[in-house]
């Protein structure tokens, strides 16, 4: 991927011409994907800076955080907040550039400065891949090194909390699996053919919100060319068991025990299907979307605690 993410960090931070940044071969099964950058408003002026004031809001609540209950036992958490001068100078340095793959569209945010090489397929929940909300979490885990794909799982139709609840149902139903599959494997494709071309052989990492953190399970099911090392749940909705056990990696589910959507007993089956090396988190007290859409203070803190713990199962199966 280093035609890609080499040429899309050095343009973005020196503001040179932008380069071809693709150069495919015939024998590639994917035609190169379209590149067009975000508008810088987009891109800084609303993810960077509630980015920003998000971390030093919930910064102070970190100090003493060391283990979380876990299905295995006690997984340990750890944070220190000396590194936060380094972490928001990271921030400051993640590209965010539009992408088309098969007529899909979907975004991909890239880590200038620390960039690990390691990419994750990101799957939005109802909202679409344009969410802020979604686009508030691929930033700042871009922010940890990654390179973050977010498709549109929608293709142009997410939910909207306009639309009238009666409605919902009707709307899931036109959410075609089979399609949702083709796409995030064309995605996937896309990802691991760009890598392939800088030659990097590390494998990927795939995380979701609810609905996409139920699909998260269908992906790994179906990854027959074992593409995907690991994968992160959070509070997936709808997950099939009955396709857990053709998971073959640890996949890390977290959820609260008060979400209707998401129940704790559904979770415990699918990961004692998937087998040994998966985890199950529950938060007390936590309802649904309380990690990347944290209301109260109590969320903020269990949403921090979350995320360090995904930063640190990532790192643990990826670098």
């Amino acid at each position: 991927m280093a035609a890609s993410l080499a040429s899309l960090s050095s343009s973005a931070k020196a503001g040179a011409p932008r380069r071809p940044p693709f150069n495919h071969q015939p024998s590639h099964r994917l035609p190169p994907p379209r590149l067009i950058p975000l508008p810088p408003k987009i891109l800084f002026s609303q993810i960077r800076n509630h980015i920003t004031t998000t971390f030093l809001r919930r910064r102070s609540s970190l100090k003493n955080i060391s283990a979380l209950e876990t299905s295995d036992g006690a997984v340990n958490v750890e944070v220190d907040d000396d590194d936060d001068e380094e972490e928001e100078e990271a921030c400051e340095l993640v590209n965010g550039t539009e992408v088309s793959v098969d007529g899909v569209e979907g975004y991909l945010l890239t880590a200038v400065k620390n960039n690990n090489g390691t990419g994750l397929l990101l799957l939005s929940d109802v909202f679409g891949f344009q969410d802020s909300a979604t686009r508030d979490f691929a930033y700042r885990v871009a922010c940890n090194g990654y390179n973050v794909l977010v498709p549109d799982l929608f293709r142009g139709d997410p939910w909207s909390k306009h639309r009238p609840k009666s409605e919902y149902e009707e709307w899931r139903r036109r959410q075609d699996p089979n399609r949702i599959r083709q796409d995030t494997t064309s995605f996937t494709k896309w990802m691991v053919e760009e890598f392939a071309a800088a030659g990097i052989s590390k494998k990927l990492g795939v995380m979701g919100f609810c609905f996409g953190g139920g699909r998260v399970v269908d992906v790994l099911a179906t990854d027959e060319n074992g593409y995907f090392s690991t994968g992160v749940s959070f509070y997936g909705t709808r997950i099939d068991s009955a396709v857990a056990g053709d998971v073959k990696v640890p996949v890390l589910f977290i959820a609260g025990d008060r979400d209707p959507l998401c129940e704790v007993k559904g979770l415990y089956e699918v990961e004692e299907k998937i087998g040994e090396g998966s985890k199950v988190v529950v938060y007390e007290g936590r309802g649904h979307g309380f990690v990347h859409r944290p209301e109260t203070a109590e969320d903020d803190r269990d949403a921090e605690e979350a995320f360090a713990l995904m930063r640190n199962w990532l790192h643990h199966h990826l670098i």
